[in-house]
């Protein structure tokens, strides 16, 4: 860095407001080679954007023109490499911090009590699916709360976070909930027979409807 008063580029990224999902990885773990194996093979401009994450001002003048796409490259590769990360022991120990202080938000489900939930990815593959938020008492998945949230890589925390922080510290899983909740009229439960009955009967509708259009 320039000045000892500029924040790092993983400080800076992380600080940003969206992002308070991602966690500080250590730069020890991003300069082993080993832990970014097949990780060039994925993100274009992989040398300049590993040296954006790292702080490694820029030799070539040309690459300062391209700083846009290295900074979005940057970005790619910070999360898949968060995505490994999260799995070590050092990330999993960040990661329970984060969730314990309930920076990942509670569960939206009523007989869950506010429950503290888990970033988690639906697909490994970037670009499939956004991150979405897991209940370790209900085990079902959310879409985030705030907007801001959206733009986020499901990718970037993996689809095997929140199981593997339960396999390092299976004393904190939540019970699952003792009540469930049971659908009544008029006081009385609803026989899942009125389901099937309601089924037909809406099936029926749009049949007579379909034909009606026809004529």
């Amino acid at each position: 860095m320039s000045s000892s008063e500029e924040v790092s580029w993983i400080t800076w990224f992380c600080g940003l407001r969206g992002n308070e999902y991602f966690c500080e990885i250590d730069e020890d773990y991003i300069q082993d080679k080993f832990n970014l194996t097949g990780l060039n093979d994925q993100v274009p401009h992989y040398q300049q954007a590993l040296d954006t994450i790292l702080d490694i001002e820029p030799e070539d003048e040309e690459e300062n023109h391209q700083s846009d796409i290295v900074e979005q490259a940057a970005e790619m590769l910070y999360g898949l490499i968060h995505a490994r990360y999260i799995l070590t022991n050092r990330g999993i120990a960040q990661m329970f911090e984060k969730y314990q202080a309930g920076d990942f938000g509670y569960c939206p489900r009523v007989y869950c009590e506010n429950q503290q939930m888990l970033p988690i990815g639906l697909s490994d593959v970037p670009g499939e699916a956004m991150v979405k938020l897991y209940c370790p008492k209900c085990c079902d998945v959310y879409t985030p709360k705030s907007s801001r949230h959206n733009h986020i890589d499901g990718s970037y925390y993996g689809t095997g976070f929140p199981h593997m922080l339960f396999m390092v510290h299976p004393e904190y899983r939540p019970k699952r909930p003792s009540v469930q909740f049971v659908p009544r009229l008029y006081g009385f439960k609803i026989h899942p027979m009125a389901y099937r009955i309601q089924e037909q009967a809406a099936n029926k509708q749009k049949t007579v409807a379909h034909n009606n259009n026809k004529r």
